[in-house]
């Protein structure tokens, strides 16, 4: 009774999103962040509409909201979750409280990848059953042979992930992952996702049954994670962040999105701080955006930070 006590305390205690926004502080770092009144001002526009409209936004930490969605503002990535460049993501950091969480999607990464001017092309697919003729692994050349028939590919199993660039120069590089092997790195990596059924005491089934639709509608919460919602996205995601962090050019926008994607920055010392995961406590995808399509997805156990780059 007692700790409900003291959040209700604290709860009351929190001054509104919206008069922080007002703030001089935070009015003078928007100002001086995107050096363009009429955009600031646009921006104060989104993001206030986004806080309104969404509780678990609400319940973030003020300034980690503000810092996550001025990233994807400088970074010049859109907000629309139909494009899906960038994300804001609530997650409950069990130090510091929930915090919104900045979240680059994987058509991000493709979008800064080509505006670097470096990349001659650049692309990410997923490989069907049937369609890998040979893949070496010392030289990374893959042959693959595609199903035409659209309607009969999307009905096949995913065998793996296949990601390429070009550069301007000509150098090629192709990486080839197995789907067991992107399986095994989103166990080892998401503390909300498991690949196996899990125990405990909010036991989780195998991924294979959830994807089966074994799970009951009042256990979806246990389920938040982007690994479950959408894996495909989050392999094509990891398949880029190894392909460009360790064959590409990186330009300025590159590092400074690689660097940030899955931070909070600390309401003290302005600090990042690594998450381990896409998810978060009372989860929803959240957009600064004023018509945001919002899915509820409640993860009830809170995950701790983990300072950890390499996540996807």
């Amino acid at each position: 009774m007692a700790n409900v006590n003291n959040n209700l305390a604290a709860s009351s205690q929190k001054p509104k999103f919206s008069m922080v926004l007002q703030s001089n502080a935070i009015q003078k770092l928007i100002n001086n962040t995107l050096g363009d009144p009429k955009k600031a001002q646009r921006f104060v526009t989104a993001i206030s509409s986004a806080v309104a409209t969404n509780q678990s936004l609400q319940e973030c930490d003020s300034f980690s909201i503000i810092n996550s969605a001025l990233l994807g503002e400088t970074l010049n990535l859109s907000p629309s979750p139909q494009l899906g460049q960038y994300y804001m993501v609530p997650y409950n950091d069990k130090k510091k409280g929930k915090v919104a969480t900045f979240q680059l999607g994987y058509k991000g990464y493709i979008q800064l990848a080509i505006r670097s001017g470096q990349y001659r092309s650049i692309n990410v697919i997923d490989v069907k059953e049937g369609e890998l003729i040979k893949y070496d692994r010392l030289s990374e050349t893959v042959e693959l042979s595609f199903i035409d028939d659209e309607d009969e590919r999307a009905n096949l199993p995913t065998i793996g992930y296949c990601a390429m660039f070009e550069l301007v120069n000509g150098f090629r590089k192709v990486i080839y992952w197995t789907y067991s092997k992107m399986l095994n790195h989103a166990d080892k990596y998401s503390q909300a996702f498991s690949k196996d059924a899990k125990g405990g005491k909010y036991p989780r089934m195998s991924y294979a049954d959830y994807k089966a639709g074994k799970v009951a509608d009042s256990d979806l919460w246990m389920y938040s994670s982007f690994w479950y919602k959408d894996f495909d996205g989050m392999a094509f995601k990891t398949m880029l962040r190894q392909l460009i962090s360790k064959w590409g050019i990186m330009s300025i926008e590159l590092q400074t999105a690689f660097e940030n994607d899955m931070t909070f920055k600390d309401k003290q010392d302005g600090q990042s701080f690594y998450v381990d995961t896409e998810e978060a406590s009372d989860n929803q995808d959240i957009v600064v955006s004023e018509q945001s399509e919002q899915k509820v997805f409640i993860e009830e156990t809170p995950q701790e930070t983990v300072v950890q780059q390499d996540l996807l």
